[in-house]
């Protein structure tokens, strides 16, 4: 079970353009560069016990250009989920790139060293509907400035990315929900959440409006903008959460607390919700308490206990 392994940082970059670019700076007789490295993590999730995905390869694809191959001299294994809670690893460090916008970028995998473990431990395979070579795609634009030393984060979103075909070609398919952020634009969310007196409020009466008991402890559900009504993950990919984040006890008897990472600074809506969104049906979550929350870039903001709404 020990999988959460990093085989092998030697990177063979394949980009021909960059070994003509003669320098890094204005002052260089060639095309000006820059420095990128590129790491990634994992916003959690509970139906899992380890998701192991081994990454062979990276290509970014620059505005006014063809793509730029790097193959990974030995794959890079890793257990996602060791990545939670701000915990990143890298794929691609201090790598010489040209100067300018990038349009996209593009992971290549190991689809036979790749698989999960279900919470409870049965081992399952994983398969790109796309097919492995074209691997996971991430269309989001970056800058690499001349002479900068760029630092992203790719967020590989295991509760969306890995989903049940129910009845395909493997019995998971890892489809592409990601995002990227640039590391020194980006803070992060930390708070509480009163579980035991959540649970404690339900099932005291048979009314209607009563909400069911809790299944489990629960997620902090961060949407972008303030005052945003909570909606679960498969409602609309456009409104619907940002990041899910499970609860998890700590020294408290009755607080849970939760972190979330790799956010860029702005407004976000917090709320929490005891029941399983397990991003395969539709069904409508109940919310118990929904906050604002405001995250600086390069801060911890630490936020009150979610207000309950029941």
């Amino acid at each position: 079970m020990n999988n959460a392994l990093i085989k092998g940082f030697g990177v063979t970059a394949l980009a021909a353009a960059i070994s003509a670019c003669g320098g890094s700076g204005s002052g260089s007789s060639g095309p000006a560069t820059g420095t990128a490295s590129f790491d990634v993590t994992d916003a959690p999730t509970t139906q899992f016990s380890e998701v192991v995905i081994s990454f062979t390869g990276l290509s970014v694809k620059p505005a006014d250009g063809e793509a730029i191959e790097f193959t990974f001299e030995e794959a890079k294994t890793l257990d996602l989920l060791t990545l939670q809670g701000g915990e990143s690893a890298p794929l691609l460090e201090d790598q010489e790139l040209p100067a300018g916008e990038y349009e996209w970028i593009r992971l290549k995998l190991d689809l036979d060293s790749s698989y999960v473990f279900e919470e409870g431990g049965e081992q399952k395979t994983l398969f790109v509907p796309s097919g492995a070579q074209t691997g996971l795609k991430l269309v989001s634009g970056f800058t690499v400035a001349a002479g900068g030393d760029e630092n992203f984060t790719i967020d590989f979103d295991v509760r969306k990315s890995i989903v049940n075909p129910q009845g395909g070609q493997a019995d998971y398919y890892l489809k592409p929900a990601l995002r990227l952020v640039d590391n020194q634009e980006v803070g992060s969310i930390t708070g509480e959440v009163d579980y035991a007196l959540i649970n404690s409020t339900r099932g005291v009466d048979d009314t209607e409006d009563n909400l069911a008991d809790c299944a489990y402890e629960g997620s902090a559900y961060i949407y972008e903008g303030a005052d945003v009504t909570p909606t679960d993950l498969n409602v609309n990919e456009e409104s619907g959460p940002l990041l899910v984040v499970p609860v998890s006890a700590n020294d408290s008897d009755s607080l849970y607390s939760y972190t979330a990472a790799f956010l860029s600074a702005g407004d976000y809506t917090v709320s929490y919700s005891c029941q399983l969104d397990d991003n395969e049906q539709d069904d409508a979550l109940e919310y118990d308490g929904t906050q604002n929350v405001t995250v600086e870039a390069g801060s911890k903001t630490e936020a009150e206990t979610i207000p309950l709404t029941l």
